[in-house]
């Protein structure tokens, strides 16, 4: 079990201007940072330690404070960023606890699509992301598309098929289902809104109020329905999550070919992260795209 060196626990009371802490509990969950449940005198924090040489945790405290901007706080939470710290190269991000529960996901739903309507009212020129991001533990590359297939295809499938390529793809394949993405998008309207970028059932719940909560994003500026399609990836959400979000944004025609699209960009990433079974699952993507 890993524990918080004396010198990070120093550095994170100078920065909070606390005492020590009364308890310090390791939290299992997620692969990629050891993680603590931090408690002082008069709040409880959830802190992240990345020992990595990519600076995830500071792509995470960017998509965060971004994501902050556009929610109604009424239905939807997005963890506050108390402090982020790079000590001798560790990465820490304190941020605040969010006790979870078990209510319906009506709130969640309608939070999100909220987050998605207010960022898409902001007049979004661009497609993308200013900063280089993560998704897993892969490179999500930063830069700006005013087109949404040129963004997609450039920014996100492309830069993960280049990578599966020597083993799995030839240049003809790639060539082919670049093509056919282009032709399925071509006529599709995206609303360009900041998306959490990584909306599985893990990294989403419910409050103890029955607020929705979202969380380990991987945003970016993308079409809106890329959160809905990942949804889908590994189920979890409930028919009232869909019934609240489509009140906002009703399914548009053609949406069910565009989340086997969407979601292929997932289905590259699992591939190129672990490996095994997903390679079966890209062929199996692969030929779905095809024959649409």
């Amino acid at each position: 079990m890993q524990k918080l060196s004396p010198i990070e626990i120093n550095e994170i009371c100078e920065e909070l201007g606390e005492t020590y802490p009364k308890s310090i509990e390791q939290v299992h969950g997620g692969d990629i940072h050891s993680s603590w449940r931090i408690e002082f005198s008069n709040k409880k924090l959830f802190l992240k330690r990345n020992i990595r040489s990519k600076k995830f945790l500071e792509f995470e405290k960017y998509c965060l404070q971004n994501l902050r901007k556009y929610i109604n706080k009424e239905n939807l939470v997005v963890p506050e960023v108390i402090a982020y710290k790079n000590i001798k190269n560790i990465e820490i991000l304190l941020i605040e606890w969010i006790d979870m529960n078990n209510f319906d996901q009506k709130k969640l739903g309608k939070g999100l699509g909220e987050l998605h309507l207010k960022s898409a009212e902001s007049n979004p020129k661009m497609f993308g992301f200013p900063v280089k991001g993560f998704i897993g533990t892969t490179d999500q590359k930063k830069g700006f598309e005013d087109n949404w297939i040129d963004c997609f295809l450039k920014l996100r499938i492309i830069p993960q098929l280049s990578i599966l390529k020597s083993t799995t793809l030839d240049k003809e394949i790639i060539n082919k289902v670049k093509a056919k993405i282009k032709l399925e998008l071509v006529n599709h309207k995206p609303i360009n809104a900041l998306v959490h970028g990584d909306l599985w059932s893990g990294n989403a719940g419910i409050d103890k109020s029955g607020k929705g909560v979202i969380f380990d994003p991987a945003s970016w500026w993308a079409d809106n329905e890329v959160d809905i399609a990942m949804t889908k990836l590994f189920g979890g959400f409930t028919k009232e999550f869909y019934e609240e979000y489509h009140k906002i944004f009703p399914i548009k025609e053609g949406f069910e070919k565009r989340i086997i699209i969407y979601n292929f960009y997932h289905i590259l990433n699992h591939a190129n992260m672990f490996g095994g079974g997903y390679l079966k699952q890209v062929e199996d993507y692969l030929n779905a795209i095809f024959n649409m």
